[in-house]
This record gives structure tokens, C-alpha cells and sequence, in this order.
């Protein structure tokens, strides 16, 4: 009768790598960085594969104390955004061997609820998206690592942010290049750091240029939101040319408001956006918006919290933006 196949050990590996078993260990707990060569590593990982190797992850996760599971929590699920910072986080997860669990709170940016009996007991970490970090007390009390994703970096630890400020930036610069002076901003009507950040520096932009004229007006994030408060805010007049939106759904509100009152995007009216859905680029003319790399931000969310756990700085630096010009803008009449 045959012998059952054995399964490979880390110490068959270190044999068949010629190297020792805490190199080994070193290599495949992704540790390996200044303490053994690049060559090294990858003799060893050639060796786990040639091996059929696989390490016993409970046990390495009972011997340090971790779940290896992590939570993103992130306001809702409306848009495909929140879904694609959960595929970044995701994808860099897998290659340490973590998961990502996806937690819509109920709440929006309010407090979250602890989805688990306890989640400090099931979780090593917490990634957050557009959120306060107060909001998460419930699920990370004062013990779990916590990583803020588009958030006020006065107010939370370890954050992640886009370079909104540049895409304000970016969006201003373009607009009064095409001679605009007259502006509306529909504003999303939630109250987060972003949201904030967003009108600040849109209005700090416009006031150093003279003669121009700035309005906000806040709308749910939703196209049928958006349509009514600008078909309010343009039927007023007051000469709009340009109107600077939140979101990208909120410029497709404008386009309805617009064509119901008679206007023409860019013709009478150019719209600017914010995020480069796919929507963008479905609705005629395709929406000039600022692109934000969501599965980047996702990934770079999951890097930080990987060097929160192994005692590292993570980097601070600020993912940049770019403003995408399509047929949405043009210039002043």
C-alpha cells in the first residue's frame, strides 16, 4: 500500500535553499528586507514552490497573536469608488497573507457599530474611508491599529490621503483659463473632511482672482438630489457659466437641471466633476472630472496599516490627482 505524501516542512525548504530555517522563516513572513539578500529570498521562495510549500497560517497567527483579518470600513456602497479601494486593499492583503473584511456602516460617517461580538478579538486592524476617526470607537476602542483614508490628518494618526487640495486646484485653474468668472458649487451635503477641504480651497482659489463670483449650494450625493438643487440654484440666474461639483453623480444632477431649464452643456454652462466614474465617461458630453485613483488609495490604505503592525513609519505622502478635460468645459461664450 503506498505511503501517504508528507506534507513539505519550512525545514525541507530551508534544505532544498541551502539556507537556514529562520532565513526561511524570515523570506516567507515577508521580514527578509536588510537581514538576507535579494538572491536569498528568492532562492527561497523558488524552493517553496518547487516544494509545494505552504505554511500553517494558524499556527503562525495563534504564535503572534494576530487574525490576520482586517476591516474597511467605508460610509456606503453607492458608488463604484468604495468598491474599487476595497479591490486595492484587497490585492495587497493577499500577497501577506491577510484578508479584508467589507463593512458599509449603517450609520454613513456616523458612529459605526461593532459588526462583531467583539472586534478587537477578531481583528488586527481597522482601514477607514471618509470617515472621522471618532466614528470608529465602537469597533476599535483604543487597542486596534486604526488607518484613516481621506481624512483630516490633524485629527487621526496614521492617515492616507488624496491630493484633493491640487484637484481643486486643477479644476479652478482650468475653468478660469477658459475666461469663467462666474461660479456654482454643488456641494455635497455631508459633513466630512473632504467635503470641507473641497469648498475651502475652491473658494480660496477664486478669490485671488478679481472679479469673480462664487455660490455653493449642497445636494444629497444622488443624480435626482443633484437635479433639483441646481435647477433651483441656475433658474435664479445670477449669470453662472461654470459649475464645480463634489461628485460626478452631482454633475450628472447638473446636466438634467440644465437641459430642462434650456441650457446647453458646454455651450451655455461647462461642469466639472469629481472622481472619473465610469458615469464620466456614459453621459454626453463626457464629464471633465478629476480622476481619483481608488484600488491605489485602497492599496496604499492596506500598506500603511501592514507597517502600522510591523512597528514601521508609513510614508505620508499625499496620492496625486489628475484633472481629466473632456467635452464638458469650454470657453466663456
Amino acid at each position: 500500500m503506498p505511503r501517504a505524501r508528507t506534507r513539505p516542512t519550512s525545514r525541507d525548504v530551508a534544505r532544498e535553499a541551502g539556507v537556514s530555517q529562520a532565513a526561511v522563516s524570515l523570506v516567507l513572513g515577508d521580514k527578509w528586507r536588510g537581514r538576507v539578500s535579494e538572491a536569498t529570498a528568492e532562492r527561497v521562495r523558488e524552493a517553496a514552490r518547487t516544494l509545494g510549500y505552504r505554511p500553517n497560517l494558524a499556527a503562525r497567527n495563534l504564535r503572534l497573536g494576530r487574525t490576520r483579518t482586517v476591516l474597511l470600513v467605508v460610509p456606503a456602497l453607492t458608488t463604484e469608488f468604495f468598491a474599487g479601494v476595497y479591490t486595492g486593499a484587497a490585492r495587497v492583503a493577499s500577497r501577506h497573507g491577510f484578508g479584508v473584511v467589507l463593512y458599509p456602516s449603517p450609520e454613513g460617517i456616523g458612529p459605526a457599530r461593532d459588526p462583531f461580538a467583539s472586534a478587537q478579538a477578531a481583528l488586527d486592524g481597522v482601514i477607514a474611508s471618509s470617515m472621522a476617526a471618532e466614528a470608529l470607537t465602537a469597533i476599535r476602542g483604543d487597542q486596534l491599529p486604526l488607518v484613516m483614508l481621506d481624512s483630516d490628518p490633524a485629527a487621526a494618526g496614521t492617515t492616507v490621503n488624496l491630493d484633493i487640495v491640487d484637484g481643486v486646484r486643477q479644476v479652478a485653474e482650468h475653468l478660469l483659463g477658459l475666461g469663467h468668472r462666474h461660479f456654482l458649487h454643488l456641494g455635497a451635503d455631508v459633513p466630512s473632511w473632504t467635503f470641507e477641504v473641497r469648498a475651502r480651497e475652491l473658494q480660496a482659489r477664486l478669490r485671488r482672482v478679481p472679479g469673480t463670483s462664487l455660490r455653493t449650494v449642497r445636494s444629497p450625493i444622488s443624480i435626482k438630489g443633484a437635479e433639483a438643487a441646481a435647477e433651483t440654484a441656475l433658474a435664479s440666474g445670477n449669470g453662472v457659466t461654470a459649475v464645480v461639483c463634489d461628485d460626478d453623480q452631482l454633475a450628472a444632477g447638473v446636466y438634467k437641471a440644465a437641459r430642462r431649464l434650456g441650457l446647453r452643456v458646454p455651450a451655455d454652462l461647462s461642469v466639472t466633476g469629481m472622481d472619473d466614474l465610469a458615469l464620466a465617461t456614459a453621459i454626453d458630453p463626457e464629464l471633465t472630472t478629476v480622476r481619483l485613483d481608488a484600488e491605489l488609495f485602497g492599496e496604499r490604505g492596506m500598506q500603511a496599516l501592514l507597517a502600522v503592525l510591523n512597528g514601521e513609519q508609513p510614508s505620508d505622502t499625499d496620492i496625486p490627482v489628475h484633472l481629466e478635460v473632456r467635452g464638458s468645459t469650454t470657453r466663456v461664450p
